[in-house]
């Protein structure tokens, strides 16, 4: 339990690191950005999955590449429903994603 709740607060930490960085890309404050990360965990689990299946050869062919596209989609999705997370455009999303990738295997590294 300790560990989810651990793990919840860096990915918002992540998501805010990110607004930071990105432009095109706001969170306005903690609790935006503690919401913002349930939904897309939550869209991840159910939409991206599904995208990610069927998209899987397309992955396999970019390498992996093509998964970023549909992580930004759900950044996306996921800024049209929670109130004080903004993505401005699909390019901010896509670098954002980049962004947040790198931020999570750097997360994960530094806690093994």
């Amino acid at each position: 339990m300790l560990y989810l709740l651990l793990r919840w607060f860096l990915d918002a930490l992540a998501l805010l690191i990110v607004a930071w960085l990105v432009p095109g890309f706001r969170v306005v404050n903690l609790p935006s950005a503690l919401v913002a990360v349930i939904v897309i965990g939550l869209l991840n689990v159910t939409l991206g999955f599904f995208l990610k299946l069927i998209t899987l050869p397309l992955g396999i062919l970019t390498l992996g590449l093509f998964f970023l596209v549909i992580n930004a989609l759900i950044l996306k999705m996921a800024s049209a429903v929670v109130p004080g997370f903004q993505v401005n455009s699909f390019g901010a999303a896509f670098i954002g994603a980049a962004v947040l990738a790198i931020l999570h295997m750097l997360f994960e590294a530094l806690s093994n």
